[in-house]
């Protein structure tokens, strides 16, 4: 597997390593975070991740699942917003896993989040979450995006949402008649330079 054509959803990226530290702000805060190749969105927190972050409405004290945190920083913002909420970070690519165990202490959450190698939901057992939030790795495939809205419905409390960023032009259309075969309702939240925010409520 060449560099350019390796992408972040694998468990050993084989990419070779180019370590860098990013600045962004989000959410009224400041924010370090510590990137790598073959990792999603290295250059810098992506516009659609943005989107999400900013859009997403959490109740309080809430169980948050961050699916496919890549470096970390949709749970690490979540946990820093609201100090009353636990977040459990989860992804299959293990040099993203050190990223986010390592930038959740240098922006000061470790105490409030969990940090767990899972493809998808399948090693979080029975778990159940009021809020998961979502930038589907679209290049791993229609067929992983779609499990991962399924897990994701099997995992939230009743009344609990699922929030998801997609562009219009990579499936966001195809996704919401997706969500809508899982969950009770769909909305979408927001839409902005093509992006759309999903909410599917279960």
């Amino acid at each position: 597997m060449t560099d350019r054509w390796e992408h972040y959803f694998t468990s050993r990226p084989e990419t070779t390593g180019d370590e860098r530290q990013i600045v962004a702000r989000l959410k009224g805060f400041e924010f370090r975070f510590w990137t790598d190749a073959g990792v999603f969105s290295k250059q810098g927190v992506d516009f659609g991740t943005r989107l999400l972050i900013e859009t997403v409405h959490l109740p309080e004290a809430a169980e948050i699942l961050d699916l496919g945190c890549g470096y970390g920083p949709v749970g690490i913002v979540c946990a820093k917003a609201d100090p009353s909420c636990r977040v459990t970070m989860v992804d299959v690519n293990r040099r993203a896993l050190l990223l986010a165990e390592r930038n959740a202490r240098l922006n000061g959450v470790s105490d409030r989040v969990t940090i767990l190698e899972s493809d998808g939901l399948r090693a979080l057992s029975d778990r159940l979450f009021d809020a998961a939030l979502i930038n589907p790795p679209i290049r791993a495939g229609k067929a992983v995006v779609y499990r991962l809205f399924a897990e994701s419905a099997e995992h939230l409390r009743p009344g609990g949402s699922l929030w998801v960023v997609i562009r219009k032009k990579q499936g966001a259309e195809s996704a919401k008649r997706e969500l809508e075969k899982h969950f009770r309702s769909v909305s979408r939240v927001e839409q902005k330079k093509g992006y759309w925010i999903l909410r599917a409520d279960r």
